[in-house]
């Protein structure tokens, strides 16, 4: 069996390249497989103002496997798309499966996958994270349905995004179905899950108490880990926190990731340059969407005077060093304004972390109250506050964490794909 994970490689940030890695490996352990990643070089304009290459982690995912790797996709070079195309077609997998995570993509991935199924007879899954982009404009729009409208089959993580592709692909009867069947031409889709992350996991020798001692923590720990991006509601975390401070001197709220449009040297006048294209470019195809240039939860921390019991560690964390602040931490705080399945939620799992949500997108399928969480209303500080003191004064039984974390394997989650093929 021959597979080909379309999607960024293991040398990119982030939960998207950690997910087609992950994925990747899953199908290498099955007998008399070979599996290729093949991964862009540049996933986006040019003209975007940020740096997407991980430059600080030393743990080699695919590591003690046979994936073969090629970096060939440039957003920016159209003859690297036929490239792309051409080389899938010479692997001839039996499937390949491309991870749709942005709508600008739309463009390049139009073209490879119309050339292959034109020249081709593979079978073609796009793995959808998302189907309404988060900061949607009328480029987004069109980009979506221009890319899916000829895809014969999906991959969702949620019903939420099951609802909104049948609303964009509206003139297609899409079956949702149970497992695939690669000899029916009709449109399929298969609802599965955000399966956990393989290369985070629990360091049983770490000492936990020394690093709270030396990060300065409390007795209880609310995380907030990941990129900075106004959607993900830092600002409500810190906010809500600083509510649950007034009444309990034992908490800490431990803010760990990068500031996402921080990430180049703003001194370089290429950077300055990127920045003022990439404004210009949102004032025209985004002109309902707030910009992020003045997004800066961090400065409440000091208006609200809670100095004293946050953390902060801005910076990208290294992959080997991520199971210290999950392990360090009480509970994981998802207070986002809205929601596509969550990498940081599966990393959650993964270490046995109860999740303190808001009640947006997919997070009402997948964080049962009371069970592996708790959720508080959107938009409403009070509730939010009230969700963290829950994780403290009925706090979650880890047993069902464990249980809902063995629900979500790679395993399961690859055989899903591939059984019928």
């Amino acid at each position: 069996m021959r597979i080909v994970c379309f999607g960024p490689g293991p040398q990119f940030k982030g939960g998207l390249a950690n997910y087609n890695t992950s994925l990747a490996k899953a199908f290498s352990e099955f007998d008399n497989s070979e599996v290729h990643i093949v991964s862009w070089t540049n996933q986006y304009p040019s003209i975007i103002p940020r740096d997407f290459i991980d430059r600080k982690s030393r743990y080699n995912a695919i590591k003690d496997t046979n994936i073969k790797v090629h970096y060939l996709t440039n957003y920016n070079n159209p003859f690297s798309w036929t490239k792309t195309a051409k080389l899938i077609k010479d692997i001839n997998p039996d499937v390949a499966i491309f991870q749709w995570s942005i709508a600008l993509q739309g463009l390049p991935l139009k073209y490879i996958v119309t050339w292959l199924k034109r020249h081709t007879n593979i079978n073609i899954i796009f793995d959808l994270h998302f189907v309404v982009q988060k900061e949607s404009s009328s480029l987004d729009k069109f980009f979506t349905k221009f890319a899916l409208k000829h895809v014969p089959h999906f991959i969702v993580h949620s019903k939420k995004t099951y609802d909104e592709l049948c609303d964009v692909l509206s003139e297609r009867q899409l079956n949702l179905v149970s497992e695939f069947d690669p000899k029916n031409k009709n449109s399929q889709v298969i609802h599965l899950y955000h399966p956990i992350y393989d290369m985070f996991k629990p360091n049983e020798n770490f000492d936990v108490e020394a690093f709270k001692q030396e990060l300065g923590l409390r007795k209880y720990v609310f995380l907030f880990f990941g990129f900075i991006r106004k959607y993900k509601g830092l600002h409500n975390a810190i906010k809500a926190f600083a509510e649950l401070a007034k009444e309990r001197n034992d908490v800490s709220l431990l803010i760990v990731g990068e500031a996402f449009w921080s990430t180049l040297d703003k001194k370089k006048w290429t950077t300055r340059t990127k920045k003022w294209l990439f404004n210009i470019a949102q004032s025209i195809f985004r002109k309902n969407t707030e910009s992020e240039d003045n997004y800066r939860p961090l400065e409440l921390i000091s208006e609200l005077g809670i100095q004293d019991k946050v953390v902060s560690v801005i910076e990208y964390v290294p992959n080997e060093e991520v199971y210290k602040y999950f392990q360090a931490s009480d509970a994981i705080v998802l207070f986002y304004e809205y929601a596509t399945p969550s990498g940081v939620e599966s990393m959650a799992y993964n270490f046995r972390i109860p999740i303190i949500a808001t009640a947006v997108g997919h997070f009402p399928e997948t964080i049962i109250d009371g069970v592996n969480g708790y959720l508080a209303d959107a938009h409403d500080i009070h509730s939010m506050a009230d969700a963290m003191n829950k994780i403290i004064n009925q706090p979650i039984d880890r047993t069902n964490i464990d249980k809902i974390a063995k629900q979500k394997s790679w395993h399961s989650y690859a055989n899903a794909i591939v059984k019928n093929i």
